[in-house]
């Protein structure tokens, strides 16, 4: 696979400036996506680690509640995903100035300290993805070797491993493959990751079916929780089931960083409106086949994860090679969120330091047929951003609780709170209108929700800490 890392600072395109043919309208080199690639990218971040907790969160809510809020949201994920894709150009949403990122929209079409506080929520939020990734692909990997000694010493033998080793090998994996330029070359690795995470998710499927049809699936109830928990109990666990149908869906925080890899022509917000589409009819279904199948698998009993060590155990090898799927998903998810840190640190040291060699100067390199520019700067600051982000989640492997947190954090200031304050700023909506009212219903309805999700997160993460000691996690 050839990967040529090209330099896309300001004025330093990578080609001649008199060849306008290989020239976007603001002087970047002419980008190359397709709604296939742009729905490949949000396939690969919206299909992870969240989708291995659905069938918890159905156990939790019942049928009903359940399926209306994978429903809800995912309608809603759509309709804000439009809106925000029509911010990508300003005024004008199809001939107007190229909004690059996120904080770039805001600032656009908010004005003031607005875009600030997005990049303070967007960049948190993308960095705790990353540490739950890492997190999942180390208890994944924990998951195979659980299995395969239950499978020789049987299933009351006390098969517990650390995690540590395996989330600093995820960390070293990803120190190589973080020296990727930029979002641009990831179209190869972001297909891998969705076709991976088909593969996983349809096998957990496939599991829970045969389970059903061989009589084997527990009682289930329109109302989710276990009888034998107390009313407090439900009521968190439906707030944190409710934070991780939230994650599930969310990929705001690089939507535009997607939009901004499509071609010209046709439109880029029309291209992205189709992989919106796309990306979210194939996630819910998923989404609603793994919940579903999964909740009358296990019933109240349902693990926090049925593809990992406390789920399915039986065929061994093909949870083993369900787990190694998600292995591979991971490892492409992980830089899809990464990306956008990565560039909007190293275009602000651009910006700080232009005439820094270190900080600018490319040095073309070749190995065999691999052709790539290697720059000092980006090698020490992704470096030390996957260290990072390793040691915190060595110290923090909490599954569900950490789900729903993102979740929350992300779910409405990314995806519904500034899409719809961008929308009504630049329809130039009049306020106490009937339209006005609706976009404002839409936005407190979901802050009242990702506020009782964030509060049962960090209830069930403190309970966790008195559980578990930070790097001596075993599973």
């Amino acid at each position: 696979m050839e990967m040529e890392m090209e330099k896309e600072k300001d004025g330093e395109s990578g080609v001649t400036g008199n060849d306008n043919t290989l020239l976007d309208d603001d002087g970047k080199p002419k980008r190359t996506g397709t709604a296939w690639t742009a729905s490949a990218h949000i396939i690969t971040t919206v299909v992870g680690a969240g989708v291995l907790s659905l069938a918890w969160a159905m156990a939790q809510l019942g049928w009903i509640i359940g399926i209306s809020s994978i429903l809800l949201i995912s309608c809603v994920t759509l309709y804000t995903s439009n809106l925000l894709a029509d911010c990508y150009r300003s005024p004008d949403s199809i001939n107007g100035k190229r909004n690059c990122t996120y904080m770039e929209a805001v600032k656009t079409n908010l004005g003031g300290k607005m875009h600030l506080l997005c990049g303070l929520i967007q960049y948190s939020n993308l960095s705790g993805a990353a540490i739950g990734y890492t997190i999942t692909t180390s208890i994944s990997v924990l998951s195979i070797r659980k299995i395969n000694c239950f499978h020789k010493e049987g299933i009351a033998a006390p098969c517990q491993f650390s995690n540590n080793l395996y989330t600093i090998g995820f960390g070293i994996v990803e120190i190589f493959l973080s020296q990727i330029s930029n979002f641009h070359k990831l179209s190869w690795l972001s297909i891998l990751a969705a076709v991976m995470s088909f593969g996983y998710a349809f096998i957990g499927v496939g599991l829970s079916l045969a389970t059903i049809i061989q009589g084997k699936g527990r009682s289930t109830f329109l109302f989710g929780g276990s009888r034998e928990q107390s009313f407090a109990d439900k009521l968190w666990n439906i707030f944190i089931a409710l934070g991780n149908v939230a994650l599930a869906s969310s990929y705001a925080q690089i939507a535009i960083d997607i939009q901004d890899s499509l071609k010209s022509s046709p439109p880029e917000n029309k291209v992205m409106k189709m992989a919106n589409t796309i990306g979210i009819c194939s996630t819910t279904i998923i989404f609603l086949l793994s919940a579903c199948f999964g909740y009358a698998a296990f019933g109240s009993d349902t693990p926090g994860s049925i593809l990992m060590s406390s789920g399915f155990k039986d065929p061994f090898w093909l949870v083993d090679l369900a787990n190694g799927f998600i292995i591979v998903h991971l490892v492409g998810a992980y830089q899809v969120v990464s990306q956008p840190i990565f560039g909007a640190v190293e275009t602000l040291a651009g910006q700080r330091w232009p005439q820094s060699s270190f900080v600018t100067r490319e040095y073309p390199m070749s190995i065999g047929k691999i052709r790539y520019n290697f720059n000092f700067f980006r090698l020490i600051w992704r470096t030390l951003f996957v260290i990072v982000m390793t040691v915190l989640a060595m110290a923090m492997p909490f599954f569900n609780e950490m789900l729903a947190l993102l979740g929350a954090m992300a779910f409405w200031p990314l995806v519904i709170y500034f899409p719809v304050e961008m929308f009504i700023a630049k329809q130039k909506i009049k306020k106490q209108s009937f339209r006005w009212f609706g976009l404002q219903t839409l936005n407190f309805v979901f802050m009242l929700v990702s506020m009782a999700a964030a509060c049962a997160a960090i209830h069930g993460l403190s309970r966790a800490l008195h559980k578990y000691k930070p790097f001596m996690y075993k599973m």
